[in-house]
């Protein structure tokens, strides 16, 4: 049952990919049935628990596995992903589009389901690569080119954490499984923390790699709401929190991580108040909110943290989806050019005002409790870190607030239009989820918001929105828009760095290395020419005149051997003789 959950999506995207063209008519509504059939599975393996066990390295014993927390996120994702597809049946995206949105879910449904490092891994590339490609889509435009690199190189380079973790683990534990990780002994248990932790925080979009989800705003708006409300930008928060024995066994990770978690919620929250792009708002938003998710991996509310991230999915991905629908129909998502939009397209707006008002944390709808159950945790480990928390709530009731703001008022209206059944549906399954998705998970008995937490949370959150309702719309300096320039301090601090080493090395290469060949290569040729001109002749010379010198000595010794016997005794009588006189002389 697991392995048909994570196969079927894949091999059905990897279908449709390697299809193409031919397929664009039928990849609709192949790519809804494929989901409507995942979704079926998934809630049986939530029911059903599976596991299946095998050893992916010798020695090395993983698999997947379907506890409480990834049921819970299989059913997430898999009902997420239904209504997105369904949605883009009506926008006319071909075959490549709906397979490369299959291929994305199927490596999810691996990675929330992977009991070893090995296979959350291959999960973790394959939906990596699958963002890159899905919010490139439309590659004819350079900027869009440009924001899908700028995505994948940061969130890549995040990524590599993660694989120096299933080194250390190898290292300290033999092993890759999640279960064993936090028994590593020291210093491979630290090393180990500091790989996970930044990988999650990359894939999650936190400080300082907040500014990547800027950029992939450039995707079309389906695959915004898929890929940042359940599944890719979450991704890191579910690691956490599946890994949150390993951030309380260092002594310091989960402290790390909470104070990442709140101060991303706040500061982002800021930024996203700071838009005046719908999109760039519900993108910034989305860091703001997964922080909490990030908070409740750090501060031990991993329940707390799973209601958080199913609520939230629900709430971005109707969001996004309606700007989507403005985006495609109206042709902007400036809000200042989305005046009234919410009146023209009215079941959208009623929509949207759902989804913004749970955004805000407005008592009973869902992020109000899943928000607040994180911050009781974040209370009973630093009253600094509620505060903190407590703030970034109050923040995010002004951005949600600003959104809806801007699409209900203003503007002349226009006639009153409708969008397509196959829109209206999951925008309505969206907008009800949004209402009640956080109150599906049960909360465990400690810790838990206390009514006066829920109070004081309510009573801020309205009071936020309604400010902003009164002030019509919310005025912030511009640089706001820019995402605390934290692309431009990437590229100062770390990019331009690397291009310079990296001119530098090319120069010494070219220069230096490459000098130095050329140079003992010319060396030789050129002492080879000496030999063949000067040394070779000269060598030649000696060499004759040895042979010469040879022939004329055989030529002497040729004329005494005549053949006759009286010419040798009197050479032997010639020779005594000398050997007498030498005799004489010496004595």
């Amino acid at each position: 049952m697991i392995v048909a959950v994570c196969g079927a999506p894949l091999l059905a995207g990897a279908l449709l990919l390697v299809a193409g063209r031919r397929a664009d008519r039928a990849a609709p509504v192949a790519a809804v049935a494929v989901a409507v059939a995942v979704l079926g599975l998934a809630v049986a393996a939530a029911v059903a628990r599976p596991v299946a066990r095998f050893e992916v390295l010798p020695g090395s014993p993983g698999g997947l596995a379907v506890d409480g927390l990834s049921a819970v996120m299989v059913v997430t994702v898999a009902a997420v992903a239904l209504l997105i597809l369904a949605y883009a049946a009506a926008e006319r995206f071909g075959a490549r589009f709906f397979g490369l949105m299959l291929v994305f879910a199927g490596a999810m449904f691996v990675t929330v389901t992977a009991t070893d490092l090995l296979l959350l891994l291959m999960g973790w590339e394959v939906m990596g690569a699958m963002s890159y490609a899905l919010i490139g889509y439309r590659w004819t435009d350079d900027g869009v080119v440009r924001a899908a690199d700028v995505a994948f190189v940061t969130t890549r380079a995040a990524d590599t954490g993660l694989y120096l973790a299933a080194g250390f683990a190898l290292a300290g534990t033999g092993s890759l499984g999640l279960d064993g990780l936090a028994a590593a002994d020291s210093p491979w248990l630290d090393l180990i923390s500091v790989g996970v932790v930044v990988a999650a925080m990359g894939k999650s979009a936190q400080l300082p790699f907040s500014f990547w989800l800027s950029s992939a705003m450039a995707g079309p708006s389906a695959v915004s709401a898929l890929l940042h409300s359940a599944t890719m930008v979450a991704a890191g928060g579910y690691l956490l929190l599946r890994l949150r024995p390993l951030l309380a066994a260092g002594g310091w990770a989960d402290a790390v991580v909470c104070w990442v978690g709140a101060l991303t919620a706040l500061i982002l929250g800021v930024v996203a108040l700071g838009q005046r792009d719908l999109k760039q708002l519900l993108a910034a938003s989305t860091c703001s909110q997964v922080g909490f998710i990030v908070l409740a991996a750090g501060a031990a509310s991993v329940t707390g943290g799973a209601s958080h991230l199913v609520a939230h999915a629900a709430v971005k991905s109707l969001l996004f989806l309606c700007a989507g629908v403005w985006l495609t129909r109206i042709g902007t998502q400036r809000m200042d050019e989305l005046g009234g939009a919410a009146r023209r397209f009215r079941w959208v707006g009623v929509t949207f005002a759902l989804g913004a008002l749970a955004l805000a944390g407005v008592p009973p709808l869902s992020l109000w409790f899943t928000k607040d159950a994180v911050l009781a945790a974040a209370l009973e480990r630093s009253p600094m870190l509620f505060a903190v928390g407590l703030a970034a709530s109050v923040v995010a009731a002004g951005y949600a607030a600003k959104a809806l703001v801007a699409v209900w008022t203003g503007g002349g209206g226009g006639a009153r239009e409708r969008v397509p059944l196959l829109q209206a549906v999951p925008l309505g399954a969206l907008a009800a989820a949004a209402c009640v998705a956080g109150a599906a998970v049960p909360f465990e008995v400690r810790p838990r918001p206390s009514a006066w937490e829920l109070a004081l949370s309510g009573v801020l959150a309205v009071a936020a929105v309604a400010a902003v309702a009164v002030g019509s719309r919310v005025r912030v300096p511009a640089w706001g828009l820019q995402w605390l320039y934290l692309e431009r301090m990437v590229h100062a601090g770390v990019v331009r760095p690397v291009f310079a080493l990296a001119r530098g090395l090319a120069r010494f290469d070219d220069r230096v290395v490459d000098g130095t060949v050329m140079a003992v290569a010319r060396g030789g040729r050129r002492a080879a020419d000496f030999a063949g001109r000067d040394v070779e002749l000269r060598v030649d010379g000696v060499v004759a005149a040895i042979g010469r010198g040879a022939r004329a000595l055989g030529a002497l010794a040729r004329r005494p051997q005549t053949g006759q016997v009286h010419v040798y005794y009197a050479q032997a009588a010639a020779m005594l003789a000398v050997l007498v006189l030498i005799a004489i002389l010496a004595g």
